[in-house]
């Protein structure tokens, strides 16, 4: 089965690009899905996406592949091209694994996430969207406040500043963010508690792997408990060394069951699909609050993702080949075939496939980071 891996390979796009390290990640991931899909009886080619052009899409016209691995975060170091992906392979007619165009678009604007989940009951902190410093005039939120860019992920923008006990600190956060990333900030209620995230795998039945918490040290004591981007992604920062995770060891099975309700509940409430993280606070008292649904969540051996399947019993091979299925069970109906002897069955094309040959056939609706262990 002829899978093409597709991955942004733009870290170096930009000459001062405060993403760089969460960008060059990707590139790592689609190698070890490669290597992880070669051992599985699978014929894997890694395709990069760099600049704006969008050659990839000749090419995957050309090569009509079985799968496509949609691995893209960014375009040309721009994270709102992100659903730029979902919508070509939509109009190639290529099966592909993870969220749609939608549900990706839902989830880097954090204030549209937030909305539809105020919207479906779903708990997530009290929040505002400042475009303009002007806007803080008009805020009425209690303190503690924490501020973040509106469309990043994987802890971009996020310092020890981030969160803020008074109006001044408010203000130059809220600056900092307007200024480095030239896009709107979120100010949210900060919520003291747990940090727990709740991996997600499947469709129908989807299910979450083992939960994971991130375990804040002591460095920590005199200060807001938050992954920073150093955290996340400078292994030589303090941050980074007192925020490891590990298994999420919960004793109340009723609390469990919360978590885990409360993270299908948003998943579901932006249409997520095949996997995904779902990260949250939670208080003293149990009480559980979405602050981030990572739809195309981080898919290193090393990240919380692999460890969580890990932990459920599934090796990296395994997982690889578990997206696979799980993709192709969404579109196609059924798995990929076993492999037997030293060829590699193509799947026959369903009569429901997406296909857009030439303006022939149907045009359907299929649809398709240690860093993303925090």
């Amino acid at each position: 089965m002829h899978i093409a891996i597709l991955y942004n390979r733009d870290h170096e796009q930009l000459e001062d690009d405060p993403g760089r390290e969460a960008r060059a990640d990707v590139t790592r991931v689609a190698s070890a899905l490669a290597d992880a899909l070669q051992h599985g009886g699978f014929r894997p080619e890694p395709i990069a996406v760099e600049g704006s052009r969008l050659e990839f899409v000749d090419l995957l016209a050309r090569m009509r592949p079985d799968l496509v691995i949609n691995l893209c975060e960014s375009v040309a170091a721009d994270s709102r091209a992100e659903v730029v992906v979902p919508c070509l392979l939509d109009m190639l007619g290529l099966p592909y694994t993870g969220s749609s165009a939608l549900s990706l678009g839902l989830a880097l604007h954090k204030d549209k996430a937030k909305e539809l989940l105020r919207a479906r009951g779903v708990p997530t902190p009290g929040f505002a969207r400042v475009d303009r410093l002007e806007d803080l005039e008009r805020l009425a939120l209690p303190f503690p406040l924490i501020v973040k860019p509106a469309r990043e992920d994987a802890s971009m923008g996020i310092t020890r500043d981030s969160v803020v006990h008074d109006p001044a600190a408010l203000r130059r956060a809220v600056e900092a963010v307007l200024t480095t990333f030239h896009q709107p900030a979120i100010v949210e209620q900060f919520i003291p508690g747990r940090e727990i995230y709740v991996p997600l795998l499947g469709n129908a039945p989807r299910r979450a792997l083992p939960l994971t918490e991130i375990r804040f040290g002591q460095l920590f004591q005199d200060r807001p408990n938050i992954v920073t981007y150093a955290g996340k992604w400078e292994e030589n920062s303090p941050e980074y060394v007192n925020t490891p995770s590990g298994p999420c060891l919960l004793e109340d099975k009723a609390l469990e069951a919360r978590l885990v309700k409360t993270a299908l509940e948003a998943f579901a409430a932006l249409e997520g699909q095949d996997y995904g993280r779902v990260d949250l606070r939670v208080t003293p008292d149990g009480q559980p609050y979405v602050i981030d649904i990572n739809p195309n969540c981080d898919l290193h051996p090393d990240a919380g993702f692999a460890k969580a399947a890990l932990a459920a019993g599934m090796d990296y091979r395994a997982l690889a080949r578990t997206l696979v299925e799980v993709a192709l069970e969404r579109t196609h109906g059924h798995s990929p075939p076993r492999r037997k002897g030293s060829g590699v069955t193509r799947l026959p094309d369903s009569p429901n496939r997406n296909l857009l040959l030439g303006g022939k056939g149907l045009r359907g609706r299929t649809r398709r980071s240690r860093a993303a262990a925090k």
